[in-house]
């Protein structure tokens, strides 16, 4: 009761008011706030199209990789028990948006801000029979509203580093009550599960499952090989880099490494993808190119004249784009961090990333497991990436490493669903 005073009382305002300032100067916190307008009106009157007869299982992400991540389980599920509804809450715009199509969740959301009054309406209305959260995003008066409710809650494809802060008394206190109002903690892998060991708890089912982004990569790279959006005489004798979801960080390294690349490796091929293809960023890369690598606009490869650089400049085809590469660059290394490293490795394709890699555990894993390499400058980017071209039988090593990393990992979804389905 204490810890649920000092939030509500202390925290929430505070996280309030500072969401409203900051979209006041930061576009995508506008578009969160203004999608939340009136949500809970717009949330009463779609879930009324639902049948009250049917169980409920909500699924909340914080953004659209989260979701990715749940995409697998939501799929196994809906396949044995199709009658059963799901809700897919998201906090940013971006996997709110992004996840508007998706054709196997039977609604799609937002969470509302978390106040304790917003969260007993949301799941008043919701009424769910479970609910999951995916990975790490678990809302405070959310997860105390489903514990009044009797719902069972889950975090699934759970990790939590390590920090020094957790260590601080008050704050760990905090955490350590918020994690015993779970029933299941379904952790990526052993370290995951010895981490939340020290919080000492006593309520959840604490288990390691696996992590079900080796599921849905491996699922999704057999739906893309049948997915062809270039046309193979293009690719023909040519050596494919696949960029995936770069940053301009990324490109500031990369372009030039591929330009000195190009004029020892002529019948290089590169597929960029950046991870938002607005109008600024295009021209920022084809100014970057300067004409020493003719390039062309993914949307106009109807105009194909022998350029060698194609700039996607449109979303949602990345996975599938990677099956043409020979070698791989996967985005936010030099950012924030690395995105998702299992998609290209999926096709059996070494991959290369940047420094900042320690916030994902499978770039850890392909370092370990030798199937790709980080570099930590432009000189090793250069290095690295003219090696797995240039050298069939290491890019072939690499590549049959990646494939069987991804091989080894599948099947968490199977784990975590043999807890659900017992509620259902």
């Amino acid at each position: 009761m204490i810890w649920k005073l000092l939030y509500n009382i202390i925290i929430v305002p505070v996280m309030w008011i500072g969401f409203q300032i900051y979209g006041l100067v930061n576009r995508k916190a506008a578009k969160a706030l203004l999608g939340r307008k009136n949500i809970m009106q717009q949330f009463r009157t779609n879930i009324n199209r639902l049948d009250p007869d049917n169980k409920r299982v909500w699924f909340h992400s914080s953004s659209m990789g989260e979701f990715e991540q749940a995409k697998p389980i939501i799929a196994e599920l809906k396949r044995r028990k199709p009658d059963v509804k799901i809700i897919a809450s998201f906090f940013s715009p971006s996997g709110y948006e992004h996840s508007l199509s998706y054709k196997l969740a039977d609604m799609i959301v937002y969470i509302p801000f978390d106040s304790y009054s917003n969260a007993k309406t949301f799941l008043e209305i919701m009424k769910p029979t479970a609910a999951v959260f995916m990975r790490y995003d678990i809302w405070p008066n959310h997860l105390w509203a489903l514990q009044r409710l009797g719902v069972p809650t889950f975090i699934a494809n759970a990790t939590l580093q390590e920090k020094l802060y957790r260590n601080i008394p008050v704050i760990r206190q905090f955490i350590r009550s918020l994690y015993n109002s779970l029933d299941y903690i379904l952790t990526v892998s052993e370290n995951d599960k010895k981490v939340f060991e020290k919080f000492h708890l006593i309520n959840p089912t604490l288990e390691v499952m696996g992590d079900t982004r080796y599921d849905q990569v491996w699922k999704r790279s057999a739906e893309s090989k049948n997915k062809k959006l270039i046309n193979q005489n293009i690719l023909a004798g040519k050596k494919v880099f696949v960029i995936g979801s770069s940053w301009k960080e990324d490109e500031e390294q990369l372009i030039q490494v591929l330009i000195k690349i190009y004029l020892e490796i002529p019948q290089l091929m590169v597929i960029l993808v950046p991870h938002e293809p607005t109008e600024e960023n295009l021209e920022f890369i084809e100014n970057e190119l300067n004409g020493k690598i003719r390039s062309i606009r993914f949307s106009h490869m109807h105009e194909y004249n022998n350029e060698q650089f194609i700039l996607v400049d449109s979303v949602g085809n990345l996975m599938v784009l990677y099956q043409y590469g020979h070698v791989a660059y996967v985005g936010g290394g030099f950012g924030n961090g690395i995105h998702n490293v299992l998609e290209p490795a999926a096709y059996g394709i070494p991959v290369v990333f940047g420094p900042r890699h320690l916030n994902s555990q499978e770039a850890i894993a392909v370092i370990r497991k030798q199937a790709g390499l980080m570099g930590s400058d432009s000189d090793e980017l250069y290095n690295h990436i003219k090696l797995l071209l240039i050298d069939d039988h290491r890019q072939k090593e690499f590549g049959n490493r990646a494939a069987e990393l991804i091989r080894k990992n599948v099947g968490a979804t199977e784990r975590i669903l043999s807890h659900l389905e017992k509620i259902l």
